[in-house]
């Protein structure tokens, strides 16, 4: 009876699922490289911010922009752990995606509460448009923190 041959229909196939996992992996590491050369640069930027503002005694002034530029490096970071436990696990996983949307729609319900005080008194949609975007963050911080909670508690007990 011959040898099987190396180069028989079963190994192609085989072939093509380790190069597209190497393909992967890369793809990961290079955005995971991205993110955390973006957070950096964006810590960088906000302690920069800071130190002019304290600089020129204007950091009350500028407060929610700074607040904006953290939050923003947190989300970053979150993103950046999602990447990192998807590269680990090798399978997609919904907690660190739900806490992304999380901390993305509380970032932006903090910006606009924040902003508040700045809109004009006599525009009326602007208030209304607002107020519809808040309770619309809301309700979505809802969805996901109840997502989070069902996911939690649906898992199995050792994971």
């Amino acid at each position: 009876m011959p040898e099987p041959n190396k180069n028989d229909v079963t190994s192609v196939p085989r072939r093509i699922g380790v190069a597209l996992s190497l393909a992967e992996q890369i793809v990961y590491v290079g955005l995971g490289l991205v993110l955390t050369i973006c957070a950096l640069a964006l810590l960088a930027g906000a302690f920069k911010h800071v130190v002019s503002c304290l600089w020129h005694r204007d950091l009350i002034s500028q407060i929610v922009s700074v607040l904006d530029q953290l939050l923003l490096v947190l989300l970053i970071i979150e993103l950046l752990y999602t990447v990192q436990v998807s590269l680990r696990e090798h399978r997609l996983v919904f907690e660190p995606f739900l806490v992304v949307g999380l901390v993305s729609a509380i970032r932006r319900i903090l910006i606009i509460t924040a902003e508040m005080t700045k809109l004009p008194e006599s525009s009326q949609a602007i208030f209304q448009r607002a107020m519809l975007e808040l309770s619309v963050l809301s309700l979505m911080i809802v969805i996901l923190v109840g997502s989070l909670i069902f996911l939690q508690r649906s898992a199995p007990v050792g994971d």
